[in-house]
C-alpha cells in the first residue's frame, strides 16, 4: 500500500464523512444548476481529492490501484458529477504524464494537477472517431520547434474548466492506424484552442463536457507527451487500463448506494397492510442488486490488487469495466421500480441516478469494445499457449528443428 493502514482508514473516513455530510445534500441542486458550488470545490482541492492517484513527489497522496478503488467505492456513494470534477486529474488527464512523461513535464504539471490549481482533460474521442480511436484525423505537424494541431475533438469531459488538455494527433500521415498518432501536452488559452458550447446531456449533470477546437494551434516541440513521436495510442491504452477499473469501482459505490435506498424505501412503503419488503418478487431484486454488486467489488479488488503487483491486468480490467457498468443499469432499474411511480419522480433521485449511470457503459470503451478487448486477448492467449504446448512437446521428444 502506498500509504500505511491508520492513514488511509482515516482518510477513507474522512472521505465517508464528506461524501454523507457535504455531497449527497448538494445531489439535487447540483443537478438543477448544472454546476457545482465554488464553496465545495474549494474542499474538494482542501481534502487533496485532485491528487489521489498522483506520486506524492509531485504533491499527490499516490494512492496505489487498490486504495483508489476503495475511495472511488465511497466516492461513488453520491451523483457522480462530484466525482467528474477531480477524477481526471487522478485518471485520463494525469496518468499519460505520470506513466510516459519527461521529468520536465511531470515537474511542470503534476504538482498543479495535484493541488487542483489545474484541471486535467483527455481528448482523444473525435466527431469521426470514437470506439475506433486509432482512425482519429487531428493532426499535428511538425514545424521547426513547432507542431500545428488542426482538428475537432468531441464530447470532451471537463474542457469548459481544463486548463491543460491531453491532445492526441496524428504526426505521421503516412503511417494508417495506431502507429501514426502521438500525444501532446496543452494548454488552454494558446491560439487556435477554442471550445464548442457545453453539451446538453442525458444526465451527469453538474459535469460538463464540449466540443475542443484546434485550429492551425501552435504547440512547443516540448509539449510532445515523452518526446517521442507515434507513442500516443500506447499510451492512451495504457491509461485506460487503469481508468476502467476506477470507473468499475464508482458503479460498484452508485449500485450499493442504490440498493441501500431501495432497501430503505421497501420497508417503509406499505401495500396491502405490510411493507412491500416483505414480498417475495421485492426481494428477489434486492437480493439480485446486492449479489451483483458484490460480485463487481471482488471482482475490482481482486483486479486493482493484481495490477498493483505488476501484472497486465488488460483482460481483467475489461471485464471489470464491462460487468459493472452493466450491473449499475440494472440495478438502477431495479431502484426505480422498486419505488415504482416515485422511483419515476424527480424528488427521490432514483430517476436521476437512472440517467446517470446509462453513461457509464459508453465512456472509457464501450460494453462492446470491452467485450472484443476481452475476446480478442483470450484468443491471443489461448494461440500463444498452444505455440508454447507445441514447443514444449516438441523440445520433450527431441524433434529436429525443422519439424519443430
Amino acid at each position: 500500500m502506498a500509504l500505511d493502514t491508520e492513514t488511509f482508514d482515516h482518510l477513507l473516513a474522512t472521505i465517508s464523512r464528506f461524501v454523507r455530510e457535504r455531497l449527497v445534500p448538494l445531489e439535487h441542486k447540483v443537478a438543477e444548476d448544472d454546476a457545482i458550488p465554488d464553496a465545495i470545490k474549494r474542499e474538494i482541492r482542501e481534502l487533496g481529492l485532485f491528487g489521489l492517484s498522483i506520486p506524492q513527489d509531485y504533491g499527490g497522496l499516490g494512492l496505489d490501484m487498490e486504495e483508489e478503488a476503495r475511495v472511488a467505492f465511497e466516492l461513488g456513494q453520491t451523483a457522480p458529477a462530484f466525482r467528474s470534477l477531480f477524477g481526471t486529474n487522478n485518471g485520463i488527464g494525469s496518468q499519460g504524464i505520470i506513466m510516459d512523461g519527461t521529468e520536465a513535464q511531470k515537474q511542470a504539471y503534476l504538482p498543479r494537477l495535484a493541488s487542483g490549481e489545474m484541471i486535467s482533460s483527455f481528448a482523444l474521442t473525435e466527431p469521426g472517431a470514437g470506439s475506433d480511436a486509432a482512425s482519429l484525423s487531428t493532426s499535428a505537424r511538425r514545424d521547426g520547434d513547432s507542431y500545428i494541431l488542426n482538428g475537432t475533438k468531441r464530447f470532451i469531459t471537463n474542457a469548459p474548466h481544463a486548463g491543460l488538455f491531453t491532445v492526441f494527433a496524428r504526426t505521421d500521415p503516412n503511417q494508417p492506424g495506431a502507429r501514426g498518432v502521438s500525444a501532446f501536452l496543452v494548454e488552454a488559452g494558446r491560439p487556435g484552442l477554442s471550445l464548442g458550447a457545453i453539451d446538453k446531456k442525458m444526465g451527469q449533470h453538474g459535469s460538463h463536457t464540449s466540443d475542443v477546437i484546434f485550429e492551425d494551434c501552435r504547440v512547443p516541440a516540448e509539449a510532445l507527451l515523452g518526446g517521442r513521436e507515434g507513442q500516443g495510442f500506447r499510451t492512451a491504452m495504457k491509461v485506460l487500463d487503469r481508468g476502467r477499473l476506477h470507473i468499475s469501482a464508482v458503479c460498484v459505490g452508485i449500485a450499493e448506494r442504490l440498493t441501500r435506498d431501495s432497501l430503505a424505501y421497501a420497508m417503509e412503503r406499505r401495500q396491502f397492510g405490510q411493507p412491500i419488503a416483505e414480498f417475495e418478487l421485492i426481494q428477489a431484486m434486492l437480493a439480485d442488486s446486492r449479489a451483483e454488486a458484490y460480485a463487481a467489488r471482488c471482482m475490482v479488488l481482486e483486479t486493482a490488487r493484481a495490477k498493483d503487483r505488476g501484472a497486465d491486468v488488460s483482460t481483467e480490467a475489461a471485464c471489470c469495466k464491462m460487468f459493472a457498468s452493466e450491473m449499475v443499469g440494472r440495478v438502477a432499474d431495479r431502484a426505480v421500480q422498486i419505488h415504482g411511480g416515485a422511483g419515476y419522480i424527480a424528488d427521490y433521485g432514483i430517476e436521476r441516478f437512472y440517467r446517470d449511470v446509462r453513461l457509464f457503459r459508453i465512456y472509457e470503451g464501450t460494453t462492446q469494445i470491452q467485450q472484443l478487448v476481452i475476446a480478442r486477448n483470450m484468443i491471443r492467449q489461448a494461440g500463444s499457449g498452444k505455440r508454447a504446448s507445441a514447443d514444449q512437446a516438441a523440445a520433450s521428444f527431441a524433434l529436429p528443428p525443422t519439424w519443430r
